[in-house]
């Protein structure tokens, strides 16, 4: 889950991590389909070695998406999980390794997180249906209109948890997905796949650190392999850190916040259940083609170079004059450790330590202030200096009563800001609208010369459309949606009661009896909890740069202590218990599910969750409390949930374990990863020769055979073999007739048990290029960063010229209902075109339109210009010259899709006219397989061509263009569609559903 707002207060702090991807999309022709090449360079301009997707992340907006229909069923959930994976390696496009890891069982201090995540989306659920049916009834009452409520299964998302049908499932799908595409995709063809499912224990993204750690400490490690990581949560970013590796980058969705969602009751936009009114909506259009529904989008995704982070922290933590050597590992080590105290899965963030408020600034301001008193660096390899940590603890707390004050008076400023806000807000909603607003609102001469950009065509001609339906002013839904609070509630809504009150004497008293029912004098009590705290401490760190030192510590209360009662913490740790297990699966169901998700468990083991005279009945209460703990938003509250004991849940499951059936006692137990080759793969004959001689024991792979992995295989009891037919589990997807992958099961290079991975940076390992410069660290520029595409920060951006701009007024329909037909003119982003004359052709009714783009400013890429005859063989007229030109004749030309309008700007490799793979091309690519860097000057520019290729593709229209005049910029075969294919690669076979 991560640290809330952590990645927030990053990505404005350090901004140039950040870097927006490049995605190439398929093209249809004549209704088929033409993939992605993957296997050619990426058009991020940055070759990836190994990607590892923690699976979790992808799985559930699968399965219950927030910002589109939900899936139906169980196998269209399957086929969206292939079509993220798909998409996710056509951006990375890894060379050597897929890892995918699916969260397993998770250690002990994990499992009370997912208790409570568990606990609480069963009442939310339940509230919410609840909620429905009284407003329902109510609106009915009252004569409003709600369209037919649907009688449907709700998904219960608590599946997606080790040892559900559903993993068992889903593991089985993953491997006919690798089966398929090792056996068709020609990017899989060198590509080493590793599976761990949901039957080996550890949480996804750990298993990961530790296959990397394992990996690193290996002779035969490339140091310079660059690793590429797909997760959200915002500690996959410290994760990263820890490893120590150069080349490390995280690719994530990019978060947008505010996006509006349709009432859970009626399902038209701009407002919540509670305040719905059941008013039927009007038909808009002859057909009704402007419904109340907002356009479908798909997610952009984002880099997150790490790289880039660590230039940031290296100006940041250098300190002069110490008197031990400066050490930018291990400071970096001592960054990730302080980020602890604001938060993480494992253990409750102090209270006077908000990441909002600046808590990681501040301890960075500390420990460079203190530092020289410690002698030394807080960690080393993952253990920790109590010592040390002791001097920051006093320093932070020392400040706590100040801290507390500000919050106490920041906190009646945002209220005093907002409580104005809405009184300006309802004089602007009473006066009458006599003018249209937003787009359509009057300007003073002169203003239409730069209106706002459009961001997203469909999008905004839809606000447009729905204009007329909101309320005259500036308070209707439209602006309502980008309020991060409902102003309207803001007096209306109680505010939630504080018995602590921190900002006032007599806080830490207070605390104590409210939350831990002491007194605050109780110096033993508190020891207990510091200790158990400092426990916690040096366990996350173990975590994240050793592995799990313990699967059965955890943090044993709900709250943390103050900073300013980590006192004489030196001697209050030793080590942890050795030899510890981590739970089987369904012990593992039974210690975070609530009885409402009993129906995941057999029927023996259910009735202990609801059976009053169960001897556990007690660790599923139907109901708990929520402690909102200063906060306003249940959600952001603790949840007060009993304890599982394990020494009481293991006694009551012993009755039971007779009841299990070998298919329930398969599932309950512990697996193994899988690899998987294609059958040209160098790994292929060695896996042949081990089932062909039948070999029990562990053999350990050749590590020049798989690019110097090391680990051991072992034989599956299933074995995917080539030419042997592949099953297909899902039945809407075809059986893989002819596969031509092979698998065996994986295990990581073992170590002996107190073996210390080097927290280093490997030797032999090249340091990335800077990309920062001097001005890049001055918090006064940050204002004027504009974001990244790809990884070239060099990339030239793409213009459209005068001739382009005069066609595309010609042609385009703005007045029958078009894609495009209500969007505004963007923002004129060509000012040097102002200076030129205006040639040829009849002067458009606006007068800059010919310099303007429907799909906005478009990014700042590189323009690859084609090295084909312009012409070919005929005409060579503004059109190309026919059949003969670069894209006559099954050239190629790519549809960037809907959501980013810098990709509708992606400039084609160079073509071949004897290339007739339509397609399957990428950015700068020429047809002998060099890339376009070749292509550049002595001096590093890149040469000109005057062969163009005349014509681009608009809505499945293809326009031809002017031969260009010299000076002019030259704009590519792309098409402009705003559409998103919904030809998706898995080919559906029958109506088969399965119904939950």
């Amino acid at each position: 889950m991560g640290v809330p707002a952590f990645f927030r207060w990053l990505s404005r702090k350090y901004a140039s991590i950040v870097v927006h991807c490049l995605e190439e999309k398929s093209k249809e022709c004549n209704g088929v389909r033409i993939p992605v090449d993957t296997s050619k360079p990426n058009p991020n301009e940055v070759e990836f070695d190994n990607l590892y997707l923690d699976m979790n992340g992808i799985i559930h907006p699968c399965t219950h998406p927030e910002d589109k229909a939900a899936p139906k069923n169980e196998d269209e959930m399957m086929v969206a999980i292939f079509e993220y994976i798909d998409r996710l390696f056509n951006i990375v496009r890894p060379r050597r390794v897929l890892y995918m890891a699916i969260d397993g069982v998770a250690p002990r201090a994990k499992m009370n997180q997912q208790r409570s995540r568990r606990f609480r989306a069963s009442k939310e659920g339940d509230e919410l249906t609840l909620e429905k049916s009284k407003m329902r009834e109510e609106i009915i009452q009252k004569g409003g209109y709600l369209p037919p409520d649907e009688i449907k299964e709700r998904f219960d998302s608590n599946c997606i948890t080790p040892g559900t049908e559903f993993m068992d499932n889903l593991a089985q799908c993953l491997r006919y997905y690798v089966s398929e595409r090792l056996s068709n995709d020609p990017g899989w063809n060198n590509i080493t796949v590793i599976l761990s499912d949901a039957s080996v224990p550890g949480e996804g993204e750990h298993k990961i650190m530790d296959y990397i750690r394992r990996q690193r400490a290996q002779p035969h490690h490339d140091p310079n392999t660059h690793h590429c990581l797909c997760g959200a949560d915002a500690d996959l970013i410290m994760l990263g850190l820890a490893t120590h590796e150069p080349n490390f980058t995280i690719i994530r969705e990019e978060f947008k916040p505010n996006k509006p969602r349709p009432c859970a009751l009626c399902g038209q936009m701009g407002h919540e259940i509670k305040d719905c009114q059941g008013t039927a909506r009007e038909k808009q259009g002859e057909h009704d083609e402007f419904a109340d529904t907002l356009p479908g989008s798909e997610q952009e995704f984002i880099f997150i170079r790490l790289c880039v982070l660590r230039e940031y922290l290296e100006k940041e933590l250098t300190m002069a004059s110490l008197p031990f050597p400066f050490d930018f590992e291990r400071s970096v080590d001592d960054w990730v450790f302080m980020c602890f105290f604001v938060g993480n899965d494992f253990l409750p963030h102090l209270p006077s330590l908000e990441i909002r408020e600046g808590a990681i600034d501040r301890l960075v301001g500390i420990y460079k202030d203190v530092v020289h008193k410690t002698g030394g660096y807080l960690t080393h390899n993952g253990f920790v200096e109590l010592e040390r940590v002791e001097l920051i603890m006093q320093a932070v707390g020392v400040a706590e009563d100040n801290i507390f004050k500000k919050r106490k008076d920041d906190d009646e400023g945002f209220k005093r800001r907002m409580k104005e806000k809405k009184k300006r807000m309802k004089a602007q909603a009473d006066r009458p609208a006599y003018v249209p607003t937003g787009q359509f609102a009057p300007q003073a001469l002169g203003g239409r010369n730069r209106p706002d950009a459009v961001q997203n065509p469909r999008n905004q001609a839809f606000d447009m459309r729905m204009q007329h339906n909101q309320p005259g002013g500036p308070s209707g839904a439209q602006d309502a949606r980008g309020l991060k609070r409902k102003t309207g509630d803001s007096d209306s809504e109680p505010e939630p009661e504080d018995n602590v009150r921190l900002w006032e004497d007599g806080w830490k008293q207070r605390y104590y009896k409210t939350k831990f029912d002491v007194d605050a004098n109780d110096e033993d009590f508190k020891k207990k909890v510091v200790r158990s705290y400092v426990e916690g401490l040096c366990w996350v760190l173990r975590y994240y740069y050793q592995g799990c030192a313990s699967w059965k510590w955890y943090f044993p209360f709900h709250y943390a202590p103050f900073a300013s009662d980590f006192r004489d913490i030196k001697g209050m740790f030793s080590d942890f218990e050795k030899d510890t297990k981590p739970f089987k699966p369904l012990e593992q169901l039974m210690g975070v599910f609530p009885a409402a998700s009993g129906n995941f468990l057999p029927e023996s083991w259910r009735e202990l969750m609801s059976n009053p005279e169960s001897s556990i009945i007690d660790f599923y209460p139907d109901d708990f409390a929520i402690d909102l703990n200063g906060k306003k938003y249940a959600w952001q509250g603790v949840a007060l949930l009993p304890f599982v004991d394990e020494r009481r849940l293991r006694s009551a499951l012993a009755d039971v374990y007779p009841d299990l059936s070998s298919e329930e006692a398969r599932r309950n137990s512990l697996g193994s990863d899988m690899l998987f080759v294609k059958s040209s793969h160098p790994l292929c004959d060695f896996i042949k020769e081990l089932y062909l001689a039948e070999s029990k024991e562990a053999t350990e792979m050749p590590a020049e055979l798989c690019h110097g992995i090391l680990g051991t295989l072992t034989l599956d009891a299933d074995p995917i073999l080539p030419d042997k037919t592949v099953q297909s589990p899902i039945p809407l997807l075809r059986d893989i007739m002819v596969n031509s992958a092979i698998g065996a099961r994986f295990l990581d290079p073992q170590f002996e048990e107190n073996f210390v991975f080097k927290a280093i940076v490997l030797p032999n390992a090249k340091m990335p290029a800077k990309v920062l410069k001097p001005g890049d660290f001055e918090a006064g520029n940050r204002n004027s960063w504009r974001p990244q595409v790809g990884f070239n920060a060099n990339r030239q951006p793409a213009h459209l010229n005068q001739a382009a701009f005069r066609t595309l007024g010609h042609t385009m329909n703005r007045s029958h209902g078009g894609q495009y037909s209500n969007a505004p003119p963007p923002n004129n982003y060509q000012d040097k075109y102002r200076s030129q004359p205006y040639r040829g052709g009849s002067q458009p009714a606006y007068p800059h339109a010919r310099e303007q783009s429907l799909l906005g400013a478009p990014p700042r890429m590189n323009q690859y210009q084609s090295h084909s005859s312009y012409g070919g063989g005929g005409g060579g007229g503004g059109g190309g010259g026919g059949g003969g030109g670069a894209y006559g004749g099954g050239g190629r030309s790519w549809n960037q899709g809907p959501q980013d309008q810098r990709a509708s700007f992606q400039q084609p490799h160079h073509t071949n006219r004897s290339d007739t793979r339509g397609g399957q091309g990428s950015y700068g690519q020429r047809s002998d397989g060099q890339r376009s860097d070749d292509y550049r000057s002595d001096r590093g520019g890149r040469r000109s061509s005057s062969s163009l290729s005349r014509a681009i593709t608009l809505d499945g229209l293809t326009l031809p263009l002017p031969r260009p005049r010299p000076g002019d910029t030259t704009i590519t075969n792309q098409p402009l569609t705003n559409q998103p294919s919904t030809n998706s690669p898995w080919t559906l076979r029958a109506a088969h559903h399965r119904s939950f």
